[in-house]
């Protein structure tokens, strides 16, 4: 199998550093470096629909809710990982560009309804075909059986991180 780059670092460490067990870099450096890849990915995916990160984020969230494609801010906040006045910071923006609509929570007097658009949801739509495509684009090298056992590995390493 070629060397990468990361074979080079961890033999440089072992080289100079002959004490220390430097085996997490083996694994840990390769998911950053794939994760600087997905992102310049994902941001081509998105810059092709004048659409930021954060933006997708907060559409695929809507999105995946199913119809009527709506949440409250405090779900889209637990689904996108940011803090509920940076919600509203981005819940503003998005209705800036039609992409949302606010409306009163029928459930709660003081609350409010943060609604997908018609416009929302192509572009959303839209730029998850083409994420998708750069993302199998990706995977392309690694055989699907491989993929299938890469994920429950991730999958392990994960959990526990995201568990409260």
């Amino acid at each position: 199998m070629p060397e990468d780059d990361v074979d080079r670092i961890v033999s440089a460490w072992r080289r100079e550093r002959p004490e220390l067990d430097v085996t997490p870099l083996e694994i840990l450096s390769r998911v950053s470096r794939l994760a600087r890849r997905l992102d310049l990915a994902r941001g081509e995916a998105f810059s092709e629909h004048e659409l930021e990160g954060w933006e997708f984020d907060v559409l695929s969230a809507l999105r995946r809710a199913g119809s009527p494609y709506e949440l409250s801010p405090g779900q889209l906040v637990a689904e996108t990982l940011v803090t509920s006045g940076t919600m509203t910071n981005r819940v503003d923006r998005l209705l800036t560009r039609g992409f949302v609509e606010r409306h009163p929570d029928p459930r709660d007097r003081r609350g409010v309804i943060v609604r997908l658009t018609p416009e929302g949801m192509r572009v959303v739509d839209s730029a998850l075909d083409d994420l998708l495509a750069h993302e199998r684009e990706l995977l392309a090298e690694l055989p699907k059986a491989e993929r299938t056992t890469l994920a429950k590995q991730l999958r392990s390493l994960l959990v526990p991180l995201e568990t409260p």
